[in-house]
């Protein structure tokens, strides 16, 4: 159920970007509905609550919280809130991977070992590595994700 609700929320514009070859027919009107193999993916919207009652998270929730509620039903972590590897310094040469499915990640140091220093949080792009201004520790980004050119970043 989680994997068919990531590909519900996929982009579509992923696909056409893939296709080797341009399609030279368009169709401008259409007057079949279309045919899809399998079952319809789950949408992102929940139900909602009957009328009279108070729904549920499950019921009301859309969106990343329908995700990751969707997630925790199937015993999956949505959200990877693991803390970073502490028990090394990054180097230049080797630094601390840090895994995202964006281009850009906010990421906060306590040094290495654990807690040597305050904590620092600063902004990671899979175009540049960063080094805590405290530690010296590098941390690259291991970025895991679709490339997509018209993010909504606030």
């Amino acid at each position: 159920m989680l994997n068919a609700a990531l590909r519900a929320v996929r982009p579509v514009a992923t696909r056409s970007v893939r296709r080797s070859t341009p399609s030279t027919a368009f169709r401008a009107l259409s007057t079949t509905t279309p045919r899809f193999s399998g079952p319809a993916p789950p949408s992102i919207y929940g139900e909602g609550g009957k009328p009279g009652e108070i729904p549920s998270d499950e019921q009301q929730a859309t969106g990343l919280e329908r995700f990751q509620l969707l997630g925790e039903m199937e015993g999956v972590d949505a959200f990877d809130l693991e803390p970073l590897d502490s028990s090394r310094v990054g180097t230049l040469e080797d630094p601390v991977k840090v895994f995202s499915l964006d281009t850009s990640r906010i990421i906060g140091c306590t040094g290495s070992p654990a807690e040597s220093h305050e904590l620092h949080w600063f902004n990671l792009t899979k175009e540049k590595n960063r080094r805590c201004p405290e530690c010296g520790s590098v941390y690259a980004l291991d970025f895991q994700g679709v490339e997509h050119h018209h993010a909504h970043h606030h």
